[in-house]
């Protein structure tokens, strides 16, 4: 249900909210939405092709795993401890609530969400801009709406993404390799996800690593560390080094020092009357 819901099949909640977005876009006049339009349609292929990939790797055709008896915490790929086991109730039941939702609430609320005035008083849209007015023109209802779905492009991309990969995960598996043979720039490019992770973790994860590394080094072990804390410390034991020379012991020296101090005190008294 969940994969169903994902690729927009008709009737489902993931179909009314991606073919009204697409249908949308179709109708914009604003400038690039026919690229984008086909991007869409495009990425509704790709959705239906990885989602049964998914669903074909995880749960048919052969064990991808070897069972081992090791106590080591981790294991290398393809190596597990014990076999799988379903999950408990606990956690089988809000899959099974959240499961519901996705396929009954989009046909009660694309409506009166879209086109009904829910969200008039929370979001203003230009006149220019308000696609959904001419969307709304061609809504006849949201069963209406799913019937139509089978005469459109998006409809068909999703069936030819449910049809590549039931045949190349289900029929055909060697298809995968050789593709990935005869193709591996194509191939490492989507191995890497386009090379998004290696970005992120160069860029802003290593960024961030040294720019904490350099502000501890330089803030907080030389400034705060080194010149506040340390030098503080070393300013008041080279005052304390000169200050204890005064403490003789002898109370002729403390006679002075309390003549010269009270004479300090009379001179300033003196100056600033």
């Amino acid at each position: 249900l969940g994969t169903l819901a994902l690729i927009g099949f008709p009737f489902f909640s993931g179909f009314y909210s991606k073919d009204a977005i697409i249908e949308a876009v179709h109708l914009s006049e604003r400038w690039g939405s026919g690229v984008v339009y086909w991007a869409v349609v495009l990425g509704v292929f790709i959705t239906a092709l990885y989602s049964f990939r998914l669903l074909y790797l995880a749960f048919h055709g052969n064990e991808r795993f070897e069972v081992v008896n090791s106590d080591e915490e981790h294991l290398p790929d393809g190596q597990v401890a014990h076999a799988p086991v379903e999950s408990p109730f606990v956690v089988t039941m809000p899959l099974v609530l959240l499961a519901i939702p996705s396929v009954v609430i989009g046909w009660y609320t694309i409506e009166p969400v879209l086109f009904g005035g829910w969200l008039d008083d929370s979001i203003y849209v230009l006149e220019r801009n308000d696609v959904l007015a001419e969307l709304g023109h061609h809504f006849h209802g949201a069963t209406a709406m799913a019937l139509h779905a089978v005469q459109t492009i998006p409809f068909w991309m999703m069936v030819a993404g449910f049809a590549v990969a039931t045949l190349v995960y289900q029929f055909r598996p060697a298809l995968a390799d050789m593709a990935a043979r005869r193709a591996p720039g194509i191939y490492r490019l989507l191995e890497h996800k386009y090379y998004f992770d290696e970005l992120y973790q160069r860029s802003f994860a290593d960024g961030s690593l040294k720019l904490g590394q350099g502000l501890w080094n330089k803030a907080d072990a030389g400034l705060i560390d080194g010149w506040l804390v340390n030098g503080s410390a070393k300013a008041v034991n080279w005052l304390a080094g000169r200050v204890r020379r005064w403490q003789t012991g002898f109370l002729y020296d403390y006679a002075f020092a309390m003549i010269v101090g009270l004479i300090a005190i009379l001179g300033t008294w003196v100056v600033l009357r």
